[in-house]
């Protein structure tokens, strides 16, 4: 997604991947991490990171990342057993509502979920 190693040092997420502040990591590889998040929006709601530091979908330029980054949230969810359905979401940017400048993608389900989301 971005250069080889890239991180920021006052990224809260880039932090996680640095182990520099504990998280519930369910699933991690070479190239993601994937956690609960602390405040959870659903049954079960599972952020899916990169290592490396790209700030949102906007600046994610390497489509072949892109496509790695949602096969590993579709793992997460088959090892999450969401065969009922969820949903994939990412927040792009403040009026997108993005909070942390890390590009994440949230995975929310174990209940039905309503539309419009909000």
């Amino acid at each position: 997604m971005s250069p080889s190693g890239t991180s920021e040092p006052n990224c809260l997420f880039c932090k996680l991947v640095r182990k520099e502040i504990n998280s519930n990591i369910v699933n991690e590889d070479g190239d993601f991490v994937a956690f609960r998040d602390i405040d959870p929006q659903a049954p079960t709601h599972i952020l899916v990171i990169p290592k490396e530091h790209v700030k949102n979908l906007g600046e994610a330029a390497d489509a072949e990342a892109l496509g790695k980054l949602f096969q590993k949230a579709c793992e997460v969810a088959r090892l999450e057993k969401l065969d009922g359905g969820y949903r994939v979401v990412v927040n792009t940017g403040d009026d997108g509502g993005q909070t942390v400048h890390h590009l994440h993608v949230h995975i929310l389900g174990g209940r039905r979920l309503s539309w419009p989301p909000g």
